[in-house]
């Protein structure tokens, strides 16, 4: 499948982005502020407890709905981290139980999962923003799938015990889901739409907030604009979680690296048992 980016903020910098939500909050806080301070002479105590009660119920949705967009940022983090752990085992798995392959096999299959393991681990370096070049090592870790599968088959022809070739065969396919697996859970990220209405709200809520204080005759207070500045911190947070390879928090790719390092030393299945 050809890789796609559609989303107008996806490719943007998270900082960028917090930057521009704080800057539009604090342009709403103020256009409320005047509103409000416009509309004191006719704003009763009635009025003024509406308002109040408006505020207090965005504020819940705004925490019901920055509670939600976190975790679910948070549950896409985890299931790319553990997607990186699952791919390093199943290619690790099947680099051992080649072992189990005919003699003549086993060179040449090894030699095709090192040079897989050093494509999963280039492409783990790859923004997803770089489409091209992902694609491109995406295909190249297809081939070296498709070199394997025709060295499995073989395996399964020629092998006398089906049951050593077929725990080779069963290691490939885990190999292979856990690609499609780890690529799938990189293009799952928060809906755009989410983040749109989250910053709607958030747009609302602080010109209420400005609003609210206007009509009581004073500016917002100083709880109201560390709020802001915390809520900002919070979104920037949930972004950064959904950009899997650029910003401050990154998917560790620790355990493909160790792989690499363990079979580049050439005594990896020397020193680890087959499962």
């Amino acid at each position: 499948r050809a890789l796609s980016m559609k989303e107008i903020m996806y490719n943007q910098n998270s900082i960028l982005i917090a930057a521009v939500l704080f800057a539009l909050l604090l342009i709403a806080v103020e256009v409320g502020y005047r509103l409000g301070l416009r509309n004191q002479p006719a704003v009763d105590e009635e009025s003024r407890s509406h308002v109040n009660a408006f505020q207090a119920s965005l504020l819940g949705v705004l925490a019901l709905l920055l509670g939600f967009t976190f975790s679910l940022a948070l549950q896409r983090f985890d299931s790319r981290s553990q997607a990186v752990v699952d791919e390093s085992n199943a290619i690790g798995t099947t680099y051992l139980r080649s072992q189990l392959l005919p003699v003549s096999m086993q060179a040449e299959v090894q030699g095709l999962l090192r040079s897989y393991l050093d494509v999963r681990v280039q492409e783990s370096t790859v923004t997803l923003s770089d489409l091209a070049g992902r694609q491109a090592l995406l295909d190249q870790a297809g081939q070296y799938q498709n070199s394997l599968w025709h060295y499995a088959v073989l395996a399964a022809q020629e092998d006398k015990s089906p049951v050593t070739s077929g725990l080779f065969i069963q290691a490939l396919n885990a190999m292979i889901d856990s690609f499609g697996s780890r690529n799938a859970a990189l293009d799952r990220h928060v809906p755009e739409v989410v983040l749109f209405l989250l910053f709607a709200v958030f747009l609302l809520t602080w010109g209420i907030v400005g609003y609210a204080a206007g009509a009581a005759g004073h500016r917002p207070s100083k709880v109201a604009y560390l709020m802001l500045v915390l809520v900002v911190l919070l979104v920037f947070i949930i972004i950064d979680l959904d950009r899997p390879r650029r910003g401050l928090i990154e998917v560790d790719h620790r355990s493909l690296t160790t792989l690499q390092t363990a079979i580049d030393s050439g005594n990896y299945g020397d020193t680890l048992s087959t499962p």
